[in-house]
């Protein structure tokens, strides 16, 4: 979805709108502001303080051009407004990767890890299977995700591999993309423009009202964010799959096979 923008030159300090203009701006349209040589030098400052100032904004101090870009977010009480909608979108999210990445494993005999799905896919990078269709999908491996995208709708989804078999996490850039692309909800009941900051504060929201919640992961220091109506999985942790492969790895040492004990001079 793409906004129009409004450009302002600024050659001083008082041409710099006041925060209640800025905050006035409506979430269809962002705010250029382009320092002139005599100003620049405050650039990175004027930056920093909107931000200090600016919640609920997105403010892009850009790198090299001196100027900033300013974006109103999507607001609490619109996500509060929609919280049925972003739930309902939560479960299909759900439900589609977990169907599509089960259909991806029978199609490619893998045999899943279902403690660690990273394990059995981490397998195919470097491999020619780690591209490839399914039905009216192509899918990519890559990182903990594997990504689908729907040759005919265009629907995109990326299914999270270090959860155990709970594939419902919801990365903010792509939960937004997932909706963005699904043609049933179109049009959207409120407009997502800023992929990664909208999906971050629907996100945030919806947890503090309780349609979602944050779980744990296979991998240390990292963690997901699923909706809270669903039937739970267990999730192993990184220490206790360590420990698991342990006694694994001791169970097989037991049990190798033994010659003399076959033939029965051991016991």
């Amino acid at each position: 979805m793409n906004r129009k923008a409004d450009t302002i030159i600024i050659n001083s300090i008082e041409q710099i709108p006041t925060l209640e203009t800025i905050r006035a701006i409506p979430r269809d349209r962002t705010l250029k502001l382009v320092f002139e040589k005599g100003i620049q030098n405050q650039r990175e400052d004027i930056g920093e303080n909107l931000k200090n100032k600016l919640l609920g904004f997105q403010i892009g101090i850009h790198t090299f051009e001196p100027e900033i870009n300013i974006a109103k977010l999507i607001t609490d009480q619109e996500i509060e407004d929609n919280q049925d909608f972003f739930e309902q979108c939560a479960k299909d999210y759900r439900q589609l990767a977990e169907e599509l990445l089960l259909k991806l494993v029978d199609k490619l005999g893998l045999t899943l890890n279902q403690n660690f799905p990273f394990q059995t896919f981490n397998e195919l990078k470097g491999d020619k299977r780690q591209i490839g269709k399914m039905e009216d999908w192509r899918y990519h491996v890559h990182g903990f995700h594997c990504g689908f995208e729907n040759n005919k709708t265009g629907q995109e989804i990326q299914v999270p591999l270090v959860f155990g078999l709970e594939f419902g996490d919801l990365d903010p850039y792509f939960f937004s993309i997932y909706i963005k692309s699904t043609p049933k909800y179109r049009p959207l009941p409120v407009d997502i423009f800023e992929d990664y900051h909208d999906g971050a504060r629907i996100n945030k929201k919806m947890i503090s009202l309780g349609k979602f919640e944050r779980i744990g992961s296979n991998v240390g220091n990292h963690s997901g964010i699923v909706v809270a109506d669903r039937q739970k999985v267990e999730i192993k942790s990184y220490l206790e799959l360590e420990k698991l492969y342990k006694e694994q790895k001791k169970q097989i040492k037991k049990s190798k096979f033994n010659f003399w004990k076959f033939i029965g001079l051991r016991k």
